[in-house]
């Protein structure tokens, strides 16, 4: 069957998409659906918390937590904003204010979401980590930060900060969200207990710091980008017009939350938009993650093409045996989604996958596959309404010219939208660099046909993306230059049926250091005790040296021309086979 587009008509029974949510956008108008805060003021949590509250949503579930023992618990959005209001006290009580910056290193604990909706309601600045990285990065991301409170457990602050503390001259507060206190270390739950359950908002601006995400580049070290409370418009409504969230959905994403999307759409849209959130706190199990889509009876789901490639490996007789007929919409997130997965979801669980295109930059989908609108498999989908796309090429000059339909160029949004990223902290210079002639350029190589479909190509830059986690090259080769054994060190990413990428490094050894089966796996073992197993390299390659530009910059195309077996000038088929 030619599957190059599937028709969009609903089945008997079903609603069908509302003309209003293909209408264009104004954002002017999409603010003003918000509450809001008096005298102009706007805050992420009050919009996603407090107004269901106050619109007498109170007792509806906010979120139903699935503990990987099989625990389970639910919260309600008066509960939740009952929480959220006794660790805002909390944080006040321990001098935090607008501003300061609050992590957490954690997995998908109730602890973390209370903590970012009462972060949030100080006016204080909610930035998570990624609970699979190592000490190093963590270290890294904490002193960038700046951060003044953590939250996490107890094994975690033993395997990765404790011993990082006195590097940390920021970070005066550790909460443990399952064990007592010592000097400089809180019990969560403790601080909680001891609070009230009233917490008046003070103003936070719509232009003010609220969410701090980090994501990596190819040189340097990670990069951290600053979201607003303005950001919330554009979470709100694309929640509604691309996963197509209504009041009382069961709604499940699957992200980390140490990730972008796991807050952007784990946490802000679905409440926003008084969805029940399901938060399962297990790794991927596809026998368990059928069986929450049965028995939660999710409607709306969020996922990774890494997750629907291991779903489809576990064969659809696993499927078979579970009633999913409450699903509605299923959307992916994260890489490019083949169109073999599309289909699949459509002949498996009834419905197609819709493909989403955003940026951890962008805040908030850009591009889609919508309910509203016809699947082309294998495409990002097209440009929301009221966000303006193009296909460009950058002149050496500065400026960009706007290429035709069936270009390859980079994918630009012109600026404008609430989301969008107000600066790398403590990085200017990098942040200016992402825009000219009023448009944001993303970094990604895309084509547009001639129906204004979109079709990723690939990273212009050495950014690779592994189960859907963006990972760059300078924190793992900085790594692996620690070992004494290590003279330079280069990674790429390799193509994989599951994962999209692997990450490969190529080593060059020192003067009196040999090649072995035995070094290798040391290498390797030493780059996951520092990085954590999710960023470490899968293989490692031994070479005599690495190629390199004049200026001494590694020659990474170089090293993924000679992993694939491709002629170095092929610089095209290069592009699209390393993705």
């Amino acid at each position: 069957m030619n599957w190059t587009t599937i028709r969009k008509t609903p089945a008997s029974g079903e609603l069908a998409p509302n003309p209003v949510d293909a209408a264009p956008v104004s954002w002017e108008t999409a603010r003003a659906e918000l509450e809001g805060l008096p005298g102009g003021g706007l805050n992420i949590a009050h919009e996603a918390v407090d107004r269901q509250v106050r619109a007498g949503r109170g007792e509806v579930i906010a979120l139903r937590w699935l503990g990987k023992n099989g625990e389970r618990r639910t919260f309600s959005y008066a509960e939740l904003a009952r929480l959220s209001n006794r660790f805002a006290n909390g944080l006040n009580r321990l001098g935090i204010r607008r501003g300061d910056r609050v992590c957490v290193l954690a997995g998908r604990l109730p602890e973390l979401y209370i903590t970012a909706l009462g972060a949030l309601k100080v006016g204080a600045v909610f930035c998570p980590l990624f609970s699979a990285f190592g000490p190093e990065p963590v270290r890294v991301r904490l002193a960038k930060s700046q951060a003044r409170v953590l939250v996490t457990t107890s094994l975690l602050y033993e395997r990765k900060v404790r011993e990082q503390r006195c590097a940390l001259p920021d970070l005066e507060h550790v909460l443990l969200t399952d064990s007592g206190a010592e000097p400089g270390v809180h019990a969560f739950h403790a601080l909680l207990d001891a609070e009230s359950d009233q917490f008046a908002i003070p103003f936070t601006a719509p232009d003010d710091w609220a969410l701090l995400h980090f994501t990596s580049g190819t040189t340097g070290s990670p990069k951290g980008a600053l979201h607003v409370h303005e950001a919330v418009v554009a979470h709100r409504l694309t929640g509604r017009r691309v996963l197509d969230l209504h009041p009382g959905d069961v709604y499940w994403c699957t992200a980390d939350p140490g990730w972008v999307t796991g807050v952007s759409y784990g946490i802000i849209a679905p409440l926003t938009n008084g969805a029940t959130l399901v938060v399962d706190e297990a790794e991927f199990d596809a026998r368990r993650w059928y069986a929450i889509l049965e028995r939660e009876q999710v409607k709306v789901w969020y996922t990774a093409p890494t997750a629907i490639r291991m779903l489809m490996k576990a064969g659809v007789e696993l499927a078979r045996g579970h009633d999913l007929s409450a699903l509605r919409f299923a959307a992916s997130v994260g890489e490019p989604l083949h169109p073999e997965g599309v289909v699949w979801g459509l002949e498996t669980l009834g419905q197609p996958f819709h493909d989403t295109w955003w940026q951890t930059e962008t805040g908030a989908i850009m591009i889609a596959n919508t309910r509203a609108q016809d699947i082309r498999p294998g495409s990002m989908g097209r440009p929301l309404p009221g966000i303006e796309a193009a296909i460009v090429r950058r002149r050496p000059e500065g400026g960009v010219d706007l290429l035709e339909p069936g270009a390859e160029g980079e994918l630009a949004l012109r600026v404008g939208w609430p989301s969008l990223f107000r600066g790398y902290l403590d990085d200017e210079e990098r942040y200016r660099h992402c825009f000219t002639d009023g448009w944001y350029l993303s970094g990604d190589l895309a084509t547009r046909d001639a129906d204004g479909y979109y079709w990723f190509l690939g990273r212009a830059d050495d950014v690779i993306k592994t189960a859907g986690h963006l990972i760059g090259p300078f924190e793992i080769e900085s790594v692996l230059l620690e070992h004494p054994a290590v003279a330079e060190a280069g990674m790429i990413g390799k193509p994989d049926a599951f994962a999209g990428q692997i990450i490969k490094a190529f080593v060059a050894l020192k003067p009196g250091y040999a090649a072995s089966d035995a070094l290798r796996k040391e290498l390797i073992g030493f780059s996951r005790i520092r990085l954590g197993p999710a960023v470490a390299p899968r293989e490692l390659e031994f070479v005599a040296d690495l190629p390199k530009t004049r200026s001494g910059k590694i020659m990474r195309r170089l090293l993924r021309a000679r992993e694939l077996g491709l002629p170095v000038g092929d610089l095209s088929a290069l592009e699209n086979s390393a993705e």
